[in-house]
């Protein structure tokens, strides 16, 4: 069979660095002569970029496998390929588990995706695990939009989170160079892109491991002059970055924020606990009162920014009272989006193997009543919307109404109203909230007015 008949499926679990990982992967497939098939079940090859974070993501992984492993008895020259963190941290245990993978590979190999599957072609079974050093990408992601892009700028984590599989994973960070950042940048929007988020497992650790220094001995390289450096390339119109750690967040990022037009006012920053000693057990490296010193000076200068942030519950040891701290922090600051969970133990991580673990009944009973918070915080903090006029990028069609268009406010809210996406696609479009709701927003489009 030729490639050009070949047919591919990617299903992505877990976080944006693996969505943007798929995106570059399914630009390399669609490079060598794939097509892409939405049924797996069609596909002649079938990737599953997975996630270690959560047990579920990880036990999809294995029920979605053993359904393509039975296929391949019957259709042999079916390619089954694992990708991302899963991956890695199981490596060659998983062509144990199941020896019908032809691929097995980690995120720093996804550039070399071509590669490893003529080896595959050749006959190989290929476990692709080892470190390496991350190449410069020249390979053109498949953007799953055709008007927001992920571009990553640094990789890996060399944070040491008790809870969290990441560094060993996705290995030391390592920064990509200003230059070819904003290369990447002025390629997309020669490509029509409007809107582009700078990604990283830890952002605010850009630029540590480049050279320069500038002559006030201050670091050259960080994500504010990053954001400085990309902030006008023509055709760009807006610019997010995620993800900060509150260890590194400066004044300074803060102050480019409000003076760079394009960068929109969302902060994506983790606090995992309220608890100062949940949060040392952790080794997140800062408190609970530092943590809301950023928030507060966040909204000291942007008192409209749209402030989201990522919760754990159940972390081992923790008792009542230090849960009710993590209540606590989160009834004072009134976050616009909070993603929770409740802790999962994953294995080769220093908590894991702890003997105070929390009862699943005690950590879905406190991720409940953490979620009913969230949403009543979310819907207070929503109802500043309601009547305002809010600048839209329109993004695609709402998938339960054809009539209506969906977009994001600057703020990052999702926002429905009445709108033909033909015309509106890509456009930043002025739209007047008539409704509220706790995660997204309703409106009319204002006459006269898209550009």
């Amino acid at each position: 069979m030729t490639n050009s008949q070949r047919r591919y499926h990617i299903t992505t679990f877990g976080c944006q660095m693996n969505k943007a990982d798929s995106e570059r992967m399914a630009g390399i497939l669609e490079e060598m002569g794939f097509a892409r098939s939405e049924d797996p079940n069609e596909a002649d090859l079938i990737l599953y970029n997975t996630c270690t974070i959560r047990d579920n993501a990880e036990q999809k992984v294995y029920s979605y496998l053993g359904r393509q492993a039975k296929r391949k008895h019957e259709q042999p020259d079916l390619t089954l390929i694992v990708a991302g963190c899963v991956a890695q941290q199981e490596g060659e245990q998983l062509l144990r588990r199941v020896p019908e993978l032809d691929l097995v590979m980690g995120p720093q190999h996804v550039n070399r995706l071509h590669d490893l599957l003529e080896e595959v072609f050749a006959g190989s079974q290929v476990v692709a695990t080892e470190p390496v050093h991350i190449m410069e990408d020249i390979t053109k992601p498949r953007r799953e939009s055709a008007v927001t892009a992920w571009v990553n700028v640094i990789y890996g984590c060399n944070e040491r989170c008790t809870y969290c599989v990441v560094p060993s994973v996705r290995g030391v960070e390592q920064s990509r160079t200003p230059e070819a950042i904003r290369a990447e940048i002025e390629e997309l929007a020669r490509q029509g892109y409007k809107e582009v988020t700078l990604l990283g497992q830890n952002i605010d650790a850009y630029g540590r491991d480049l050279p320069g220094v500038t002559e006030t001995g201050r670091h050259q390289h960080t994500l504010t002059d990053l954001l400085y450096y990309v902030h006008d390339v023509p055709g760009i119109e807006r610019i997010r970055f995620a993800t900060s750690h509150p260890r590194y967040f400066t004044e300074r990022l803060i102050k480019a924020c409000q003076e760079l037009p394009k960068v929109c006012e969302h902060f994506h920053i983790p606090f995992q606990s309220g608890d100062n000693e949940i949060l040392k057990a952790m080794k997140r490296g800062y408190t609970h009162q530092r943590y809301r010193q950023i928030i507060e000076k966040i909204r000291e200068c942007m008192p409209d920014a749209s402030i989201s942030a990522d919760a754990i519950v159940g972390f081992p040891g923790e008792t009542e009272e230090q849960f009710e701290n993590t209540l606590q922090l989160v009834e004072d600051l009134g976050f616009d989006q909070l993603n929770t969970a409740a802790y999962s133990p994953r294995p080769g991580t220093p908590a894991a193997i702890w003997e105070n673990q929390i009862s699943e009944e005690v950590k879905s009973d406190r991720l409940q009543r953490l979620n009913h918070l969230v949403a009543t915080k979310a819907a207070e903090r929503t109802r500043r919307y309601l009547g305002r006029i809010e600048e839209v990028l329109v993004e695609d069609q709402n998938p339960k109404d054809s009539t209506q268009v969906m977009g994001r406010t600057r703020g990052n809210r999702l926002t429905f109203f009445t709108g033909n996406i033909q015309q509106l696609k890509g456009k930043l479009v002025k739209v007047k909230i008539t409704e509220a709701r706790a995660f997204s927003l309703s409106g009319e489009i204002v006459s006269g007015n898209s550009n």
